[in-house]
């Protein structure tokens, strides 16, 4: 049984089909990690969201920026983007089981000596406690009144955690770090506008931040590309810039890459 963790699929279903099969994936024994944004800027977000969903217990996503997006859309807080290409889902008979169910997937997912969440983690944060904090956020989202939550869902205040957060703050700063940040200092605050692959002054990548043991697995950061170092395994690789969609085989590190051609102008960010 092998483990591939996927970058942001970002609704292109059919390189997700020719990575599968590079890889030998083998519905019945591997699994498949998501990094999350299986949705958007690409053409075929609802045949992504089905093929997903359809794998059950054999692929694991968490959530991404854009998958929010969605949900907060279709229950009527975000209004459409130039940019938003899952108006297909919008209108699919089964939107709302479609919904229902990307709502309910997992902020962070941690097995074995890897974790795996779509943007990162606060600096203050160990991969215990993150996790921790990530179901904080899965219970609002999968309780009955879950649309509070999303009312009050966005935002870059505050711009870094304490534990004496509480309420819709302290949730929106976890789902901030979780789906949204990609620089951070070392004392946790977080930067959202800054774009690239190179820190603004007195920031860090916030993966040179963390000192925990398992190996962080994230997407959400085209502009860096494919990073594999010691600790961390970043694997959005902008395929739907015109980059490649990427496979990591957890068990040995190998990488799996398919070209794409690019539903977006080149040198976007997601």
């Amino acid at each position: 049984m092998s483990t591939f963790a996927i970058g942001d699929v970002q609704g292109c279903f059919d390189e997700l089909r020719q990575l599968l099969k590079k890889c030998g994936f083998d519905r019945k024994h591997d699994r498949l990690w998501f990094v999350g944004d299986l949705v958007n800027r690409g053409p075929k977000s609802l045949q992504t969201l089905r093929f997903v969903r359809d794998l059950g217990p054999r692929a694991v996503t968490v959530l991404g920026n854009h998958d929010l997006h969605l949900i907060t859309q279709y229950e009527g807080f975000e209004r459409p983007r130039n940019d938003d290409t899952f108006q297909n889902v919008l209108e699919a008979r089964d939107a709302r089981e479609l919904v229902d169910w990307l709502r309910r997937r997992p902020m962070m997912h941690v097995q074995g000596d890897c974790a795996m969440v779509h943007a990162g983690l606060a600096p203050q944060w160990t991969v215990r406690k993150a996790r921790a904090l990530a179901a904080e956020v899965e219970k609002a989202l999968a309780s009955t009144n879950y649309r509070d939550f999303l009312a009050n869902l966005y935002g870059s205040k505050p711009d870094r955690w304490s534990d004496a957060l509480k309420g819709w703050d302290r949730l929106r700063v976890i789902v901030n770090a979780m789906t949204r940040m990609r620089y951070c200092t070392v004392s946790g605050k977080m930067e959202f506008r800054a774009k690239g692959s190179e820190p603004p002054r007195g920031f860090r990548r916030w993966f040179e931040t963390y000192t925990g043991k398992k190996t962080m697995v994230f997407g959400h950061w085209s502009q860096l590309g494919l990073t594999i170092g010691k600790r961390h395994a970043g694997l959005d690789s902008g395929c739907v810039w015109g980059g490649a969609l990427t496979a990591l085989r957890l068990e040995d590190g190998k990488v799996f890459q398919v070209a794409c051609a690019g539903y977006q102008a080149a040198g976007g960010e997601a």
